[in-house]
């Protein structure tokens, strides 16, 4: 085992949070990995993710195609999230169809979508549900 992944404060479960952003620095996403995620995302040069609700790895874009390519990796001052910079293919992040998971803003007390869908889930997954 590589002496670098000991340095990450794994968490309950064993998972560290992994924000993805892209070249110009938004954030896409934030999901999490366990050290066979992250080792794949070093060993791979894509992002792979712990999926919690399935219980197993998850390589991003392998359903949908929306492939993240990881150009950089770092790790928080507490060891405890690593940072992704990726090149986001197709330029969609989320499984709503949309650039970026964080979609919603707070205004006047409630939450607003204010990014749009730029493809609609149905077609990138068909009757699979993503989530």
């Amino acid at each position: 085992m590589a002496d670098w992944i000991d340095e990450v404060h794994w968490g309950a479960g064993g998972l560290v949070a992994a924000i993805a952003q892209d070249t110009q620095g938004k954030v896409l996403m934030v999901a999490w990995m366990n050290r066979d995620a992250l080792l794949a995302t070093v060993s791979e040069g894509r992002a792979v993710y712990w999926s919690r609700s399935r219980a197993q790895l998850w390589r991003k874009g392998e359903v949908s195609g929306h492939e993240q390519r990881v150009l950089g990796i770092r790790l928080d001052c507490d060891a405890d999230a690593v940072l992704l910079t990726v090149e986001q293919r197709g330029g969609i992040a989320c499984h709503t169809g949309r650039a970026s998971c964080f979609f919603r803003r707070l205004a006047g007390g409630q939450w607003v979508a204010d990014e749009p869908v730029l493809k609609d889930p149905a077609v990138i997954y068909g009757t699979r549900d993503p989530s």
